[in-house]
């Protein structure tokens, strides 16, 4: 169990990459810089694990994060690092947060792109241009990190976007929402 009085994480003397509209990159700027008062737009990536069932692996981001704490978000997100491609970054990000590896799905891909800004209570906000990728895994084994993930559930997909009802204790994160929002219900803004 995660100790609730631990500090949230910082992130301050990490990188990311500044991006403009059209996701063309702009430099690099520090992380907390990018994500405090109004922010700088940056570049980011959401990933969805589904199974062979068609659900999709929710995980829950750890208490100790400065954004969206204790959210359920898409399988993974992250920042890519100066260099790396959105699949590259992607597959560390799936490793190092829930264990699983490119032989337990074949078929990384990126689906969608879209920018969007939205604030988290005091503590920052998010104004990313969001790659969203996807994936089916073949062997659905996990070892999640704690210091990342606070747990992990899978999901019926079309069911939580049809029926959100039945999911509404799950407090999602917006870039998850607008993803699902996008290739569900057909909006493309």
């Amino acid at each position: 169990m995660t100790d609730q009085s631990a500090p949230k994480e910082r992130s301050g003397g990490e990188e990311v990459i500044a991006v403009d509209a059209d996701d063309n990159p702009q430099g690099l700027v520090d992380r907390l810089e990018a994500h405090t008062g109004d922010g700088i737009r940056h570049r980011a990536f959401t990933c969805m694990l589904f199974d062979e069932q068609g659900r999709v692996l929710l995980a829950q981001r750890a208490r100790n994060k400065r954004l969206w704490d204790t959210h359920w978000d898409g399988t993974v997100a992250s920042h890519p690092t100066e260099g790396q491609t959105q699949i590259e970054a992607t597959e560390e990000r799936l490793e190092e947060e829930l264990g699983v590896t490119p032989d337990q799905y074949g078929d990384l891909e990126i689906t969608d792109r879209f920018e969007y800004k939205r604030y988290y209570l005091d503590e920052g906000l998010e104004w990313e241009v969001c790659t969203v990728l996807t994936a089916t895994v073949t062997d659905p084994t996990l070892d999640p990190d704690p210091e990342e993930v606070g747990g992990t559930i899978w999901v019926d997909y079309e069911d939580l976007w049809e029926n959100p009802r039945n999911y509404r204790q799950l407090r999602t994160c917006p870039w998850f929402d607008i993803a699902m929002r996008r290739d569900l219900g057909g909006d493309s803004t």
